[in-house]
């Protein structure tokens, strides 16, 4: 019997062939050598389906070539309806975060330089005077992310020392990193007080009576004491809801028992919404101004989620505590890069206007967006499908993600496709095969693609990768 593997070209003849090293050109030797290999492999575990001639040849070499060399980081196209979709990178930035990075990425900036004076300057200064202008805080730090903000300030507040916080705020955050490993990692040891569902003021007073003794038990008990640091921690449930037989002592509350035992607060804001976006029916999410006007030692927030700029972490609050924060050797363990300080410098920025910002900030001009207007970005974008899609427009239901607003639905508009003779499931798999990829869902077996989440500028491609995936 013969193989028909035996009839295979070499590499090495594959590589003389005029078309195969035309489809090869501009690429290094060893990533064109390369991808001949793996497409004589491909070859190998299906001969039936191995290319016929040199052309064949050519056009698997050059799929092979396309394959090893595309970025694995890549705009893509989010149809989905979640706005902060955390696998799709999150808030996309304003024009004029893109613009100031573009400014100075390819050349030299004044990361640390002060042109004024001639000297080192403070990466610190690019963001701080926004955040303090902005939320009225004494001092402000942008570090690289908000976990890193949160490590940072207990670090700061309680190292070596006790952070007494409710059982109920003991929550995961994205990733399965989770706040009593970010507290441990601190240094710090983690004091839990009330239950589940229920933690009083009364708890949190228990437990300052012991917490910072170094001892487990009460005072008087024998137990070998010394005098540790002590904070509490107060955390902002933002990707999850209590419902029930619930009750928490308020951020107010706590701020004031810190305040007569000489207790720093950390509240763990989470999103970083600048503006209270009641008006569009999202009401409930504290904003980082309001947070910074309490009086908490120091507040942490996401540059990246409701905020709608780059990853970044930003902590604000008393401007001795903030100083402290700055002098921490961990401190430039988690520092910001001139690239997310520029983006978050400009998008901060933006907010000196509520209007300016809610028009140009991306995230914002998705959540406030209207029923009616999406419903008409749907019906124009929906004309201009090839009309094998058979796209209809749809009532959708939308989503804030990111952690944020937990189980608030926002209505909205999709484009719904039911091609004949195309399952939704490979239909969806060619969007994502298109470049760039158009990540859309598939409900009740039918491929949706959601306007709320499609930036206008990004239209002409979602008509592209519909036609291409139904040719």
């Amino acid at each position: 019997m013969s193989d028909p593997r035996r009839g295979l070209p070499s590499v090495s003849r594959l590589l003389e062939e005029p078309a195969v090293a035309a489809a090869l050109a501009g690429a290094p030797r060893a990533t064109g050598v390369a991808a001949v290999r793996r497409a004589v492999a491909a070859a190998r575990l299906a001969p039936e389906a191995a290319p016929r001639d040199a052309a064949g040849w050519a056009r698997a070499a050059a799929d092979e070539l396309r394959a090893a060399t595309r970025p694995t980081l890549r705009r893509c196209i989010n149809a989905t309806g979640v706005v902060l979709h955390t696998n799709l990178g999150r808030a996309p930035l304003a024009a004029a975060a893109r613009e100031a990075i573009a400014s100075f990425a390819g050349s030299y900036s004044t990361l640390e330089y002060d042109a004024d004076e001639g000297t080192r300057g403070d990466r610190h200064v690019h963001c701080a005077g926004l955040l303090r202008e902005l939320t009225g805080a004494g001092g402000a730090m942008v570090v690289n992310n908000a976990a890193s903000a949160l490590l940072l300030a207990l670090s700061t507040a309680a190292a070596g020392g006790d952070v007494v916080v409710s059982r109920g705020e003991l929550i995961e955050i994205g990733g399965g990193f989770r706040i009593p490993e970010i507290l441990e990692t601190s240094g710090a040891r983690l004091v839990e007080v009330g239950t589940t569902n229920r933690t009083r003021l009364a708890d949190y007073e228990r437990a300052l009576k012991t917490a910072g003794t170094g001892a487990r038990g009460h005072r008087g008990t024998g137990a070998r004491e010394s005098s540790r640091p002590v904070a509490i921690l107060k955390v902002h449930r933002s990707n999850f809801r209590q419902e029930g037989f619930v009750a928490d002592a308020g951020l107010a509350e706590l701020i004031e028992l810190g305040r007569r035992r000489r207790v720093p607060v950390i509240y763990d804001l989470g999103g970083g919404l600048m503006l209270d976006l009641d008006a569009a029916g999202l009401a409930g999410e504290p904003t980082l101004p309001a947070a910074a006007r309490s009086g908490a030692t120091a507040v942490v927030a996401s540059g990246d989620k409701l905020l709608g700029g780059p990853q970044a972490g930003i902590l604000v609050g008393a401007a001795g505590f903030v100083a402290r924060c700055r002098g921490n050797p961990l401190a430039r363990a988690v520092r910001a890069d001139k690239l997310t300080l520029g983006a978050l410098a400009a998008t901060l920025a933006l907010y000196r206007d509520p209007r300016t910002a809610r028009r140009d900030v991306p995230v914002l001009r998705m959540l406030v967006a209207a029923e009616p207007a999406l419903e008409a970005r749907a019906a124009a974008l929906a004309s201009r499908l090839p009309s094998a899609a058979r796209a209809t427009v749809r009532a959708t239901r939308a989503a804030v993600g990111g952690g944020a607003y937990p189980g608030v639905e926002l209505a909205s508009a999709g484009i719904e496709l039911a091609p004949s003779g195309l399952a939704a499931g490979e239909l969806a798999r060619r969007l994502r095969q298109a470049d760039p990829p158009v990540v859309a869902v598939v409900t009740a077996g039918k491929v949706v693609l959601d306007v709320r989440t499609i930036l206008p500028e990004d239209e002409p491609d979602v008509c592209a990768a519909v036609g291409a995936a139904l040719a």
